[in-house]
């Protein structure tokens, strides 16, 4: 039963008189007389009385009308849900998150909600590497990892995130100059993230550590940042943590950047490159807006 069939009929009935209808549909009166008998001609009974003063239903066009308007509206339904699915602005999203984008993946994800109403989002706190194994198992459409990664996925760079330190009082004062935060590591053992939960921190660690031939005892490992900066404001010792831990660090810790190159790294929005949807498209969009300096296109990290 073809749709443009049910519209002429549920128009016609509306109206009252073929002509009228066929001015409201853009199409001539026989037209419209020639949809009218092939749907009656389909369903083998009229559905309209004409006389002097118009058309008016038969019984038969009167029981059919409800349930002609309910199909053709949940037919238009359907229609603009596919379209808003096309466009990107109605379907699923998954987004993956660490330390470094503690505040700018949360405020992406309110920001795209805002705009984006109809698209289901899920925001979760998982390691860089367990988000590009989900991204290319089809299992998360966007992550905010660490920089590089490799050429299978698409990526854009955010920012720039550094190491730091967290410390209390009660370990004296941190260094504030790049020449002395060395030598104030030298013989301080650590509080640190267990690697197997944060793979990616813990090379980045170790990477500035060995730069400096520092090898530093290791107080006690954590399972995630939160306890290792609780244990800091614990007094039990001092950590080497991302400078966007002080989003969580407690009033009692100081988080002090470590300004030496081999501290820093870049952090960007990742996807699939071969798999770009509609949805993952406007939500990078978001992204972009919020990070001005965020490139434009497809850029490579």
């Amino acid at each position: 039963m073809e749709l443009r069939l049910l519209r002429a009929f549920i128009e016609t009935a509306r109206l009252g008189a073929f002509g009228r209808a066929a001015q409201e549909l853009c199409v001539t009166q026989p037209a419209l007389t020639k949809q009218i008998q092939a749907l009656e001609a389909e369903i083998g009974g009229l559905l309209f009385d004409r006389g002097r003063h118009g058309a008016a239903l038969t019984p038969l066009g009167q029981m059919f009308l409800p349930d002609a308007q309910d199909l053709v509206r949940r037919a238009d339904i359907l229609t603009r849900r596919a379209r808003q699915t096309a466009l990107g602005e109605r379907g699923l999203l998954s987004v993956g998150f660490g330390m470094s984008t503690i505040d700018l993946a949360p405020r992406a994800v309110a920001a795209f909600r805002r705009r984006y109403p109809h698209v289901e989002i899920t925001l979760d706190d998982m390691s860089g590497a367990t988000q590009t194994d989900l991204i290319r198992a089809g299992r998360l459409h966007v992550g905010f990892v660490r920089l590089p990664v490799d050429d299978d996925l698409g990526a854009i760079t955010l920012r720039t995130d550094t190491l730091a330190i967290a410390v209390t009082c009660d370990e004296g004062p941190a260094p504030l100059s790049d020449q002395s935060v060395v030598s104030w590591l030298a013989d301080r053992p650590l509080i640190r993230l267990a690697s197997a939960k944060g793979p990616g921190l813990a090379a980045q660690v170790d990477g500035f550590l060995g730069a400096y031939d520092l090898r530093p005892h290791i107080l006690q490992e954590a399972h995630d940042l939160q306890t290792v900066v609780a244990l800091v404001a614990s007094g039990a010792g001092v950590a080497i943590v991302p400078a966007s831990a002080v989003t969580i660090a407690s009033p009692a810790v100081t988080i002090v950047p470590i300004e030496l190159p081999p501290a820093r790294w870049q952090v960007g929005a990742v996807w699939d490159r071969a798999h770009m949807r509609p949805v993952t498209a406007n939500f990078l969009a978001v992204v972009r807006e919020l990070v001005p300096s965020a490139p434009r296109g497809d850029a490579e990290a």
